[in-house]
């Protein structure tokens, strides 16, 4: 099959024709129909995350359909439409999977990092972490609700019943944030780059009731912020953003340095937050969600061999939504 490899951190992908994957006893084969480019891949490909299978297929938000099924596997069946997200596999026996936190999971498995991912035309998945996908949504618009989305989703409940929610980085997950949001009676306030015009006529066109630079303030106190930007500064200014008692959540995977900030802008009963990967949980609420809020992803498609490019236009923040490729 044809696939996007990964050779070398902090070089290009490689299209290469590598084996048809197989199922084993308690996975699924998947064709692969459109996989979303995430800012992860990003940071797996740019080596910010530094422990990637190599020789490595990235990408983690899969949609595909089944053509095989391992001799374990009954829940599912060849044909079905499928999604895969970022979470491939848990141990099941570390005190954080007893616990029900299998996003902390000491012993995991994360697909298109220590897993051979979607940028290719097939791969196969645990498939006890595969789920059924809503219908109506072509495979394309669906893609980024498998980590975008669901990150997202978990960014989301962790901010708790924040009315006026303040958003940092308006890309792929900000964009499905602010819909759900929106829909339950939140007042988004978006947060882009100094000067992006464009990311900040998309927040509004989204329900945003404001727009502006990162370096700016909010025209009222927040009661929560989400940082999806991976910039450490932002984190002391969402700080000075929110009330007393308010909460910032950091919903990346990486973020560069937090600068030294001062204790007054945390006092007060501020919080600040990670989110660490997601649940099976979390998947199943969100993708049983997304429909009942009507999100709509807006998506730019490439072909699988211009996967280099995609990554190159988030990269460089010149996507709005999210890139999705096409085998």
């Amino acid at each position: 099959m044809r696939a996007m490899v990964l050779r070398q951190q902090g070089q290009p992908l490689q299209p290469e024709e590598i084996d048809l994957p197989r199922p084993g006893p308690a996975q699924v084969a998947i064709a692969v129909s459109a996989c979303g480019v995430c800012r992860t891949d990003l940071h797996v490909v740019d080596g910010d995350l530094t422990e990637p299978k190599l020789p490595l297929v990235p990408g983690h938000e899969i949609v595909g359909r089944i053509t095989a099924l391992g001799p374990e596997v009954t829940r599912l069946a060849v044909g079905g439409r499928v999604g895969v997200p970022w979470l491939g596999h848990s141990c099941g026996a570390c005190p954080y999977c007893r616990d029900g936190a299998e996003n902390l999971c000491d012993a995991p498995g994360f697909t298109g990092y220590t897993i051979d991912g979607g940028y290719a035309e097939s791969c196969v998945a645990d498939a006890a972490y595969v789920f059924r996908l809503p219908d109506g949504p072509s495979d394309a618009e669906l893609a980024p609700l498998l980590c975008a989305g669901l990150i997202g989703h978990r960014s989301l409940r962790m901010a708790g019943s924040a009315e006026r929610l303040g958003i940092y980085g308006f890309g792929a997950a900000a964009h499905i944030v602010a819909q759900v949001a929106r829909w339950e009676g939140r007042r988004v306030f978006a947060f882009t780059r100094p000067g992006d015009a464009a990311a900040q006529g998309f927040a509004r066109r989204l329900g945003a009731e404001w727009a502006g630079d990162s370096d700016e303030s909010p025209p009222e106190e927040l009661d929560a912020a989400i940082i999806f930007a991976p910039v450490g500064a932002l984190v002391p200014a969402a700080l000075r953003a929110v009330r007393k008692g308010g909460i910032v959540v950091c919903g990346g995977i990486h973020m560069n340095d937090i600068p030294a900030f001062p204790y007054a802008i945390l006092w007060g009963e501020r919080q600040i937050r990670s989110i660490a990967n997601l649940t099976r949980a979390d998947a199943e609420e969100f993708l049983a969600l997304a429909p009942r809020a009507q999100v709509r992803t807006e998506i730019e498609t490439f072909p699988l061999a211009e996967a280099n490019l995609a990554l190159d236009r988030l990269r460089a923040g010149e996507l709005t939504g999210a890139a999705v490729l096409i085998p």
